[in-house]
């Protein structure tokens, strides 16, 4: 039995076992057999082949978001209106079959742009160059999940290579293409709008599995935990948990390449659809609504973009002179001065005496810093070297 069999199995055998206190320690450890097998999945075939294509872009430009959707959501037509790249668009689907990178000019900030192909339903198991795409996905600092408003009732099914679309209402599939797209990308290890569980894991050489809490678990005991680690042959541990986790939590934290990021949710086409559903649409949380053809709420989506990046703009200054506000310096949200002065020259902060800021992080202006100060956007600085 191949490993795909192996994972169909325990998905199915997960999906008809009954959820209750008698069959939580046989439901973590499929969990965790599951979680296994996917990442042997995952890793490279071991047999020589041919090189293929190089699939991914050199990271460039302040930070890198992925668009990613199934197919003729509208990802070329928005990546030809948002950057100066022209990407193919067309009525039929599969027509970006590579990774084509454009860059978003917004705030003195370059954010690079990839326009990936479409998704397919199984693209983790390496349908329709799935895995190429999602492991570009990995690499970006934010995923922008571009759906269809006007599939809501239903959906095309792809299925492999065949690219017929054949509707099936959301009853009869049990998915919406939204869920169907963070099924494909949770199995790889990616997890969109959540954090990082708050849990202590050492493996040590001996002395047995170490298990305490600081909170009251209501998902996980210490018998479960240890059967987990069990499975993945780990006898003697250090275990805290500092947050009431889930099991599938605690196994990520064992698996260690699980990659946390923000995803915001962009529905398409909304000039087709009713004013109502525009509005429910509007209303979830992560989402925005667009429509490329008539150019809608494309400023908004920037705004919301710039939010999830969490980028801060930094003015320089010289002795004697007006600020420069042409060329800012993008940094990360909770940058420090000793950040800033890493920006300009790596020989800086070693040489720095003190800094002088304006802006809305000092409580009068100018105030006389530290390395240690925060910046806030568009504050302006002044460093004094010794």
């Amino acid at each position: 039995m191949g490993i795909l069999e192996k994972i169909s199995e325990i998905e199915k055998e997960i999906a008809r076992t009954q959820k209750n206190k008698a069959t939580e320690y046989h439901l973590g450890l499929l969990k965790a057999k599951l979680a296994k097998y996917r990442a042997q999945l995952l890793e490279p075939s071991k047999s020589a082949s041919s090189k293929g294509e190089g699939f991914d872009v050199m990271k460039s430009g302040d930070a890198r978001v992925a668009l990613i959707g199934f197919p003729s959501v509208g990802k070329s037509t928005f990546l030809s209106l948002m950057t100066s790249t022209a990407s193919e668009a067309a009525s039929y689907e599969f027509t970006t079959l590579t990774c084509i990178p454009g860059v978003i000019e917004y705030k003195g900030a370059n954010i690079q742009l990839l326009d990936l192909p479409g998704i397919i339903e199984g693209a983790a198991q390496g349908k329709g160059r799935g895995r190429q795409v999602i492991a570009v996905a990995r690499t970006a600092d934010v995923v922008i999940m571009m759906l269809d408003a006007t599939k809501g009732e239903g959906l095309p099914l792809l299925h492999g290579s065949c690219s017929a679309c054949l509707w099936a209402p959301v009853k009869a599939m049990g998915a919406l293409p939204r869920s169907l797209l963070e099924k494909e990308l949770e199995s790889v290890g990616i997890r969109l709008n959540k954090h990082k569980p708050n849990i202590y894991f050492k493996p040590k050489k001996g002395g047995g599995i170490s298990f305490n809490s600081t909170v009251t678990l209501t998902q996980c005991s210490e018998k479960l935990v240890q059967l987990i680690l069990h499975e993945y042959k780990i006898f003697n541990a250090e275990v805290l948990f500092r947050e009431d986790c889930s099991p599938d939590e605690f196994i990520d934290v064992i698996v260690g390449n699980r990659v946390y990021m923000p995803c915001l949710y962009v529905y398409n086409k909304i000039d087709q659809i009713s004013m109502e559903e525009v509005d429910r649409l509007a209303r979830k949380p992560n989402s925005v609504v667009i429509s490329c053809g008539m150019k809608l709420n494309l400023d908004y989506l920037l705004e919301m973009l710039w939010e999830y990046l969490a980028l801060t703009c930094i003015y320089t200054k010289k002795r004697g002179q007006r600020p420069d506000f042409t060329d800012a310096i993008i940094l990360r949200r909770g940058a420090s001065v000793e950040h800033v002065c890493h920006r300009i020259h790596r020989s800086l902060a070693s040489q720095f005496k003190y800094a002088l800021v304006w802006g809305t992080s000092t409580k009068y202006s100018p105030q006389r810093v530290g390395l240690t100060h925060t910046m806030e956007h568009e504050d302006v600085i002044q460093i004094v070297k010794k």
